[in-house]
C-alpha cells in the first residue's frame, strides 16, 4: 500500500468520525508493531495537510521483556521529528512471575493502558490514538457475539471521563493486509512482541475464523463491517459523511 493510499483512509475516518479538532495534542500508542507504525506514518503524514492543525507524540509501555529493544522505533520518532516517551513498568514481571497468570491478556491490557494514560496526561496530550484497523474491529466484534452474547465492536471515538482524554482509532478503514504491505514497502522498523502468549489467545482464535469465514464465503468480511458500521452501536458517535475532492490529500 502506497503512503498516499493510507493518507486518504485515515483522512477518511477523522473525517466521518470528527477525530481531530483545532489545536489537539495526540499521543499515538507504539506497541512495536506494524499497526501502530503505519499510525504513526498516517498521522505523521495527515498532519502536513490536513486543516486543523494538531501536534503529534508517541509513546510506549516497556512491559519489561528482556532484550526489548526500542531503539529502532527511538530513530524514527527522531527523523520525523516526533517527541518519543517511553514509559517503563514491572508489568512482565508481576503478570508472569508474581501471579503466574495462565490467562493474561486482560489484566495486561488494563495495567498497561493505566500505565499509558497516566504518561499521556503527563506529556500534555488530551487525545491518543490506537491503531486498531478494520479487522480488528470485525474480529472484536464476533468475540463479542461469541462470548459475550451482545453485537459490539469499540468505537472509532470515546471520551475517557475520568481521564478527561479522548480515544481515537484513525486506521479503521484500512485492512490488515494493507497495514502488511505498507510495513513492507517502507521498511518499518517493527519490534518484534516478546509475549509468551502472542498468537494463542481468544484475538488469534477471532483472527482465524474472520479468515476462514471470508474463505469459505467470499466477501463476509466487508458485509460485517457494513454491519457493524449500519448497527448503530452504543457508545458509537454518528457518522458524517463528506465528499471530498482529489486536491483533499494531493
Amino acid at each position: 500500500m502506497q503512503l498516499q493510499r493510507l493518507l486518504s483512509y485515515t483522512r477518511k475516518a477523522v473525517d466521518e468520525y470528527n477525530m481531530i479538532q483545532e489545536g489537539d495534542h495526540i499521543a499515538v500508542g507504539i506497541s512495536g508493531g506494524k499497526d501502530s507504525l503505519t499510525l504513526l506514518y498516517a498521522l505523521h503524514g495527515l498532519r502536513r495537510f490536513y486543516p486543523n492543525k494538531f501536534e503529534l507524540s508517541a509513546i510506549t509501555v516497556d512491559l519489561g521483556f528482556d532484550d526489548f529493544d526500542l531503539s529502532p522505533i527511538q530513530q524514527l520518532c527522531s527523523e520525523m521529528e516526533v517527541p518519543y516517551k517511553i514509559v517503563k513498568s514491572d508489568i512482565y514481571n508481576i503478570l508472569f512471575n508474581v501471579r503466574k497468570e495462565s490467562n493474561p491478556c486482560s489484566l495486561c491490557a488494563k495495567m498497561r493502558k493505566g500505565a499509558l494514560n497516566e504518561a499521556i496526561k503527563e506529556m500534555g496530550c488530551n487525545k491518543v490514538a490506537y491503531a486498531h484497523h478494520k479487522d480488528d474491529i470485525i474480529e472484536t466484534m464476533l468475540l463479542s457475539l461469541i462470548f459475550e452474547g451482545r453485537f459490539h465492536s469499540f468505537s472509532p471515538r470515546t471520551y475517557l471521563d475520568r481521564m478527561d482524554l479522548t480515544v481515537i482509532r484513525p486506521l479503521m478503514y484500512v485492512d490488515e493486509m494493507d497495514v502488511i504491505g505498507f510495513k513492507n514497502k517502507y521498511n518499518l522498523p517493527v519490534v518484534k512482541s516478546k509475549c509468551p502468549v502472542d498468537g494463542y489467545t481468544k484475538r488469534q482464535y477471532a483472527k482465524d475464523l474472520l479468515r476462514q469465514l471470508n474463505t469459505e464465503h467470499p466477501g463476509a468480511r466487508e458485509r460485517m463491517f457494513h454491519a457493524i458500521l449500519s448497527g448503530n452501536l452504543s457508545g458509537w458517535p454518528e457518522r458524517t459523511i463528506r465528499v471530498r475532492e482529489k486536491s483533499d490529500i494531493d
